[in-house]
């Protein structure tokens, strides 16, 4: 094959350290705003960024040359210097750990439109809930008792 194709989409989730409910609406929507432009400005394609103020849901499209543990890295470092820097919150940080799914083409969709709905689905469940559901419909492997 003479050319190389791709459709490399992720649904990445991960939350505020010690799950701290940091991002209020004042600021929440500049802050999704920046990490769909640091995604833009690493190469990839933001497709969808939302979240509540404990955690964050991303939806994108990465190259093949990008190594996704590098890319969430550099997002969460840029968007904690912009929030210390535009918020002045200087104790904002971003837990160590993530979550990573793949998304097929057939379900972005579906997926942009989970991302875009964060404030009703939390109304009737927990962060924790939610990434065990999540986790558990990926077939993940995950420990209930680490999901802070």
């Amino acid at each position: 094959m003479p050319s190389t194709y791709l459709s490399l989409y992720y649904h990445l989730v991960f939350g505020t350290k010690h799950r701290e409910p940091l991002m209020v609406p004042p600021w929440r929507a500049e802050i999704h705003e920046y990490l769909g432009g640091t995604i833009a400005g690493l190469g990839g394609v933001p497709q969808g960024v939302g979240g509540v103020a404990d955690h964050v849901h991303l939806l994108v499209g990465l190259r093949a040359t990008h190594r996704l543990c590098d890319v969430v890295q550099e997002v969460k470092k840029a968007s904690s210097m912009w929030v210390h820097r535009q918020i002045g919150l200087p104790s904002f940080a971003w837990q160590e750990g993530y979550s990573a799914f793949t998304v097929s083409p057939t379900v972005r969709g579906l997926v942009q439109n989970y991302i875009a709905r964060q404030e009703e689905h939390h109304r009737v469940r927990s962060s924790q809930e939610e990434l065990a559901e999540l986790l558990a419909q990926a077939g993940a492997e995950f420990d209930p008792n680490c999901l802070d």
